[in-house]
C-alpha cells in the first residue's frame, strides 16, 4: 500500500461540519455510526468517493486531516483488490469522536455542472487542469 500520506480528507455535510466546531468533535453520520468507524479518503480518492457517494449534493466540506493524530485509530482497509481507503476507529478499534483538533484546513465544496471543487482538488495532480477555485473557510481568521 505504501507510504502512509500526511494527510487524509473527510467529506462532511454542513450539519456534521457545524456541529464539529461547536462541540469540539463529531461522531459523524449515519454510516459512521454504523459501522463504528469513520469513512476517510486520501486526496486521490476524494473526487470518485463525491462522486460516488455524494452526486448533487450541496452542502458539502471538505475536511483536510492530519494523519499522525489520529495516531493508531487510523487504519487503511481494501475496499477491493486494488483500493485501501483510511478509516479511522480510535484506539484499539474503540469508536471515539473525531476531534477537532485534527482538522487542518476545511473548505466548502462548491458544485457546478455536475462537479466539485475546491483548492484541494485543485492541489491533487489528478485535477490540477481542471482549474478549481479556492475558498479557505478553516482554520478561522483570529
Amino acid at each position: 500500500m505504501g507510504e502512509t500520506p500526511e494527510f487524509v480528507y473527510r467529506i462532511s455535510t454542513k450539519e456534521e461540519w457545524d456541529e464539529l466546531q461547536k462541540n469540539g468533535s463529531t461522531f459523524g453520520g449515519e454510516i459512521d455510526k454504523s459501522t463504528a468507524c469513520f469513512h476517510l479518503s486520501k486526496l486521490n480518492q476524494v473526487k470518485s468517493t463525491l462522486e460516488n457517494f455524494f452526486k448533487g449534493r450541496e452542502d458539502l466540506y471538505l475536511l483536510q486531516i492530519d494523519s499522525k493524530k489520529l495516531g493508531d485509530g487510523l487504519v487503511y482497509e481494501s475496499v477491493d483488490s486494488t483500493n485501501y481507503f483510511p478509516h479511522f476507529y480510535g484506539p484499539s478499534r474503540t469508536y471515539i469522536p473525531l476531534p477537532l483538533d485534527a482538522v487542518v484546513k476545511a473548505e466548502k465544496l462548491t458544485l457546478s455542472g455536475g462537479q466539485f471543487s475546491c483548492s484541494f482538488l485543485a492541489d491533487s495532480t489528478l485535477d490540477a487542469q481542471l482549474g478549481y477555485g479556492r475558498s479557505v473557510i478553516w482554520p478561522p481568521a483570529i
